[in-house]
């Protein structure tokens, strides 16, 4: 069978491409946020685990990646899930092709909805979300990290999900990659290596969320290939201390744990100690 696909920027929006069977592209984004908290005792570390480890166990990741799917348009076809011992969590969704759930979803460059704006529905294409909480052996550093991965085939993108991942989660970093992989053909036989314009993940984001944001891009058009990092630009101590607050420490210990907490957010962020 034949399908058609909007050109969206490409063309003018009355413009469609004619396939020559179904499309065989493969669009893909990996996601991964990070939130580093402090505690200031390995009682209050522990407590910090326990809490981030059930605030993310499978149930919330199974729901946050239903609305996913909601969001680009997908029907799930299978669900898998655990919780490990002793620390995180695993969702798998395997997914099909489905006509948008909410009105209007292209993939055109433009930010979509948020968790405020939603209301589980790529053949053989799935969803999957792992997480990771880890602590520092000596320092009283707390890292959470959420790997998420979007995988479809078909007219549908991913990037649609990004505002919805971003607000989902305490994301103090964020690193995507965006890959289009395969091809898939016109009528006429002509290969077509991607099928919608794209010249930057940022553009799938809204303006209030970047504002927020330092934002890097590193971009490989040739390959459709596409890279964004963001780490917060506000700084408040008390956003990161576990149970305590910054007015009940004294101020050589404030600084301390400033430094410790900036120290490790720019790490992960530059890849580099």
């Amino acid at each position: 069978m034949s399908r058609f696909l909007e050109r969206n920027s490409m063309t003018d929006a009355q413009d469609k491409i004619r396939l020559f069977g179904f499309n065989n592209l493969t669009k893909t984004l990996s996601f991964n946020i990070y939130d580093v908290c402090y505690a200031c005792s390995k009682a209050e570390v522990k407590e910090y685990i326990d809490y981030i480890d059930e605030e993310y166990n499978s149930t919330r990741l199974t729901e946050i990646l239903e609305n996913v799917a909601s969001i680009i348009g997908a029907n799930i076809l299978n669900i898998a899930k655990a919780d490990y011992d002793p620390l995180g969590a695993s969702v798998t969704l395997l997914i099909s092709e489905e006509v948008p759930a909410l009105a209007g979803v292209t993939n055109s460059e433009s930010p979509g909805p948020t968790p405020e704006t939603l209301v589980a529905h790529l053949d053989k294409s799935h969803l999957t979300v792992h997480t990771y909480p880890e602590t520092h052996p000596a320092q009283g550093i707390c890292t959470f990290r959420a790997d998420i991965d979007v995988s479809t085939c078909g007219m549908i993108s991913p990037l649609k999900a990004l505002n919805y991942l971003i607000h989902s989660f305490e994301s103090d970093i964020v690193i995507m990659d965006y890959r289009v992989r395969g091809f898939t053909r016109d009528t006429s036989g002509k290969k077509l290596f991607i099928d919608h314009e794209i010249n930057s993940i940022q553009n799938y984001i809204d303006d209030d969320t970047k504002g927020q944001y330092q934002m890097v891009d590193i971009n490989m058009y040739q390959e459709n290939l596409f890279h964004t990092k963001m780490m917060l630009k506000d700084f408040d101590l008390n956003d990161y201390l576990f149970r305590v607050d910054k007015k009940d420490l004294p101020e050589k210990e404030q600084e301390k744990i400033d430094c410790l907490i900036r120290k490790e957010i720019e790490e992960i962020f530059n890849g580099k100690e």
